[in-house]
């Protein structure tokens, strides 16, 4: 079934308003969830677009969300900014295409009943409810405008996604893309969860924690074919009942135990915020390690300050920083599964030592029972003629990251009864 079909199946989970019984009746049938999430990071030098930031600009950023609701809260972050950022507008609206929204979606975003909001460095900030219907798999824009300078701000690196950005002016509640047709960016900026009032029959979320390889680098541009898009047309095609929102924490370039000036902090530093705060999530797929291993070995010698600290580990250190992370989420009675590394050789990242770490890593992740359970990521994409390497057929280009098919393999490998 393609992602049309699972859109259509998912439909069924709408519900109809049409009086004050049936609105208060569904309501009560209903609840907040986070259907899209992206995790924070510091604007480093790579790339260069618009991480000074903005002024007098309208940032118009489109998202993909798993389940769908009948209303929308935004939360928005200055998790790392060193100023107060305020807003003095935000709309959000259903995709047309490109910057353009469909006629008539575009709704304001309250805070508090303002029309705008303040956050200060290191804070977040919750919308009020908006009236918006969302359908499952649908891309949402969601537009904020500043008037004051915002200076360095809190944005994820890698969407995989084209965003837009204004010139002078408040554009946000536009439903034409005139005024953003001059910029746009492969980022997203302050954006940090967006829930949905969703029908009480879907039993939380499932949220991805991991690298690149959970961020979708490698996957097509505006396709929304990371592994955890695809998880999510596996969920909502799933026995009525078993519906789960997936969320994606993952960071291109990012490390359980240290942190980069490019690829975020460490993953033991992101989670209470990353996982434990996030609505509704009932468990985590860890999929991380590689870069931990990688990174010392031979970086791109153009994004080299990227991987410094380039700090050796031994798999015992990252095993060890697997266990303060289960620790952690399991304290929260969140359940955790652990994926296998996917096999990389002959990528930048590898070496001789590298594919040893890895599989030790993976030995522990399937033998140790620590985990809830264990997902085999790196047999699904492995080539079965050199199980070190990754298919041929599941290559992006550069022996590390998957293509698409590559992702819709990782996500064919969850046995979707461990959310059971």
């Amino acid at each position: 079934m393609d992602k049309r079909g699972f859109l259509a199946a998912a439909l069924g989970l709408s519900v109809i308003l049409s009086g004050p019984a049936q609105a208060e009746t569904a309501a009560a049938q209903r609840q907040w969830l986070g259907t899209w999430s992206a995790s924070a990071q510091l604007a480093g030098p790579f790339p260069a677009d618009f991480t000074s930031g903005f002024e007098n600009q309208t940032i118009r950023q489109i998202v993909h969300v798993s389940v769908g609701g009948t209303a929308v809260r935004l939360r928005l972050t200055n998790a790392f900014g060193a100023q107060t950022v305020r807003f003095d507008t935000v709309y959000v609206g259903v995709q047309a295409a490109g910057g353009s929204l469909i006629p008539g979606s575009n709704r304001r975003v309250t805070f508090g009943g303002q029309p705008g909001v303040s956050i200060p460095p290191g804070a977040s900030a919750l919308s009020d409810p908006a009236g918006l219907d969302v359908a499952p798999l649908q891309n949402l824009a969601v537009s904020l405008f500043t008037a004051g300078a915002t200076g360095l701000p809190t944005m994820h690196l890698f969407a995989n996604q084209v965003n837009f950005v204004s010139e002078s002016g408040d554009f946000a509640a536009d439903e034409s893309d005139a005024a953003f047709l001059s910029g746009n960016t492969a980022s997203w900026f302050f954006l940090d969860e967006i829930d949905v009032l969703a029908a009480a029959s879907v039993k939380g979320a499932v949220l991805a924690l991991g690298d690149s390889l959970t961020d979708g680098l490698g996957s097509n541009w505006d396709a929304n074919n990371r592994y955890p898009d695809y998880l999510a047309c596996r969920l909502l095609a799933g026995p009525p009942g078993r519906v789960m929102s997936v969320l994606n924490e993952g960071v291109v370039g990012n490390r359980v135990l240290n942190d980069s000036l490019c690829f975020g902090v460490n993953t033991g530093a992101r989670l209470d915020r990353d996982v434990l705060a996030r609505r509704g999530v009932q468990a985590v797929i860890l999929a991380q390690g590689t870069n931990d291993f990688g990174f010392p070995v031979g970086p791109p010698e153009d994004i080299a300050d990227c991987f410094l600290p380039a700090t050796v580990v031994s798999a015992e250190d990252v095993i060890a920083g697997y266990r303060q992370i289960i620790a952690r989420v399991h304290a929260a009675r969140i359940k955790i599964f652990g994926a296998t590394l996917n096999p990389i050789k002959r990528s930048f990242e590898w070496s001789p030592a590298t594919e040893v770490k890895r599989q030790a890593v993976n030995a522990w992740i399937e033998e140790s029972g620590e985990f809830d359970g264990v997902i085999d990521f790196a047999a699904a994409v492995a080539d079965p003629r050199d199980p070190e390497a990754l298919a041929p057929w599941y290559d992006s280009g550069d022996q590390l990251h998957p293509n698409d098919a590559g992702y819709q393999a990782m996500a064919n490998a969850v046995n979707l009864a461990l959310f059971r």
